[in-house]
């Protein structure tokens, strides 16, 4: 069970939102304010590393019994913001999709039905009390969603191949109003260009959710795990968010043969990241 859950856990991205402290009601404003003055906050490696230790008991731990009190913390223009884990709410929302990720043997040997029944039970009477919640994290296996480079610009890409004990890093950072507009701009383009389909949808999924945010939050795209999985030379010369910037920007002029070069950059590139999964 160990190896199946680390094919599952691990090779993830991450799209997070860090909201200001003022946008967060009491108590929780006062947790957070004091949560953030710990030297020993945990990182993002810690997050993953709970995430598969709930996985490894008989049976495995579906979703965390308690809600994580946990956060990601950073700075912008002098400004405190957060990023709650939300462990419980996201373990939830992630097991509804897991029959779209694995095929049921492997799914019934992962997490058992009346692990996932219960699970799903749970769920429902949490939601009844609270109908409003969304997570502060969104998060995808073995691929960044298309519509999630829609967000970024190529200028907010920042590369750390790792040394040492530092694991490599990849990830975009851009203010709310910034991702807001774009993904307006580019639904605007899309919709007079193409027939609806994934990319529409997805897109207009993750601008729903960015509504749900105060407008001076931040906004966090992360290959977290994917990093591990890929060559260093890949990840050097992956600029996704300029692909579909180009893209995009091809369709607003009507030039379709540009827009359908950065396309086929993009499918190549994550076709080969999702086939390293069935190479594992």
């Amino acid at each position: 069970m160990p190896k199946v859950s680390s094919v599952i856990v691990p090779y993830a991205s991450y799209l997070r939102v860090y909201e200001p402290l003022a946008a967060f009601p009491e108590p929780e404003r006062g947790h957070w304010e004091r949560y953030a003055r710990r030297p020993d906050r945990p990182s993002y490696q810690d997050e993953l590393r709970r995430s598969l230790a709930d996985l490894l008991p008989t049976p495995p731990v579906a979703v965390p019994v308690h809600e994580s009190g946990d956060a990601f913390v950073t700075e912008v223009e002098g400004v405190l913001c957060v990023c709650p884990w939300r462990t419980r709410l996201r373990g939830w929302q992630a097991l509804g999709e897991l029959d779209r990720e694995l095929p049921v043997p492997v799914l019934d040997a992962v997490l058992p039905p009346v692990v996932r029944r219960q699970a799903a039970q749970d769920y429902e009477r949490w939601l009844t009390r609270n109908p409003d919640a969304r997570p502060w994290i969104r998060t995808a296996t073995w691929q960044v969603p298309l519509n999630w480079f829609v967000l970024v610009s190529d200028g907010e890409r920042r590369y750390d191949k790792g040394s040492g004990e530092i694991p490599p890093m990849l990830r975009y950072r851009t203010p709310m109003v910034q991702a807001r507009r774009r993904t307006a701009r580019a639904l605007r383009t899309l919709r007079e260009t193409i027939d609806e389909g994934p990319l529409i949808d997805g897109l207009v999924e993750v601008g729903r959710w960015l509504e749900e945010f105060h407008p001076r939050s931040l906004v966090e795209l992360d290959y977290g795990g994917l990093v591990h999985a890929l060559p260093a030379a890949e990840l050097d010369g992956d600029h996704s968010a300029a692909d579909v910037a180009e893209g995009i920007e091809a369709l607003r002029r009507g030039d379709g043969v540009t827009a359908g070069e950065a396309y086929g950059r993009l499918v190549e590139r994550w076709r080969a990241v999702r086939d390293r999964r069935s190479a594992n």
